[in-house]
């Protein structure tokens, strides 16, 4: 654990640990929140005699904030000094070299999928069904208040893509990521000099034994009907759960369209950490490898 430290009590990883432990504790805070109305049972009434206005009761919380924030980055300045290295080099790439905090979840999915996919269409997905909340949420409780009750597949979607996954891959790429863009135990030292031999294979030659490419290197069809089979047959998930239960009162209310949105912004996240444990644990690259994509 001793090089686990090291890292974490970096100057520029110094926040990001903080800003877990953040994200921890108001995500324990809501849920404590949320059980606690859940529990009392509270009347419309007494909830919206519960709110307060936003000038000033918010607003002076959110000045004695700043105020607490701006005092706390003066004395932080003076005690860990600012992680500035050498002068950019031409001839010298960093090793491991690593994207802002921020964008370390999207480097980590370069791993398990294409460029295309990982640096364009994950991202594009995200803002799309980010922007497409309000028109897909017909649940009009729990608004203005915390609950857990009257929102469950809401929260529990919520945290898991974005603790369980997003979260996740952050921790993954700044602590657990070395040289090479190895995998390191928190025992281990991260010895620049590491080669790790991968043998990456696809899904059809995995678990049929059926390569992806022939003798010539063209593209084998049996492979790409396996991987188009899988895909096809993950997605279909979603048209039999419709089928099952589009007689239950929220799918009528949902609607076939916003149905159809929902579930492929769900089974597309779901997909995330299943590719992850089959490149992790199996050294699996690829589903489905065509002339135009893969996945």
């Amino acid at each position: 654990m001793e090089h686990l430290l090291k890292i974490m009590t970096k100057p520029d990883n110094i926040p990001i640990v903080l800003m877990l432990g953040l994200t921890i504790f108001y995500t324990w805070f809501a849920a404590r929140k949320g059980l606690k109305n859940d529990r009392q049972e509270v009347s419309e009434e007494a909830k919206q005699a519960d709110k307060v206005q936003v000038w000033p009761y918010l607003v002076k919380v959110e000045f004695l904030g700043a105020l607490l924030v701006m005092a706390i980055l003066t004395f932080w300045s003076f005690g860990i000094d600012a992680p500035l290295e050498q002068s950019a080099n031409p001839t010298l790439t960093p090793n491991p070299s690593k994207a802002p905090w921020y964008f370390l979840g999207l480097q980590e999915m370069l791993v398990y999928f294409d460029p295309w996919i990982a640096g364009v269409l994950v991202p594009s997905l995200i803002v799309f069904g980010l922007c497409a909340i309000p028109y897909i949420d017909i649940n009009p409780k729990g608004n203005g208040y915390y609950t857990f009750k009257e929102r469950k597949f809401a929260i529990l979607t919520f945290e898991f893509g974005f603790l369980l996954l997003w979260v996740s891959l952050i921790v993954l790429g700044t602590f657990f990521r070395g040289p090479g863009w190895n995998i390191f135990m928190p025992w281990e030292y991260w010895d620049t000099h590491r080669v790790v031999a991968l043998v990456n294979v696809d899904f059809s030659q995995f678990f049929f034994g059926v390569p992806t490419r022939l003798v010539d290197d063209t593209l084998n069809p049996m492979a790409m009907l396996i991987g188009s089979f899988i895909v096809l047959g993950w997605y279909s998930l979603g048209v039999a759960y419709y089928i099952w239960k589009r007689g239950t009162p929220v799918i009528r209310k949902l609607g076939s369209l916003r149905y159809s949105i929902v579930a492929f912004l769900f089974l597309t996240m779901m997909a995330l950490p299943i590719k992850v444990i089959l490149r992790i644990a199996l050294n699996i690259k690829y589903i489905l490898v065509t002339p135009w994509f893969n996945i």
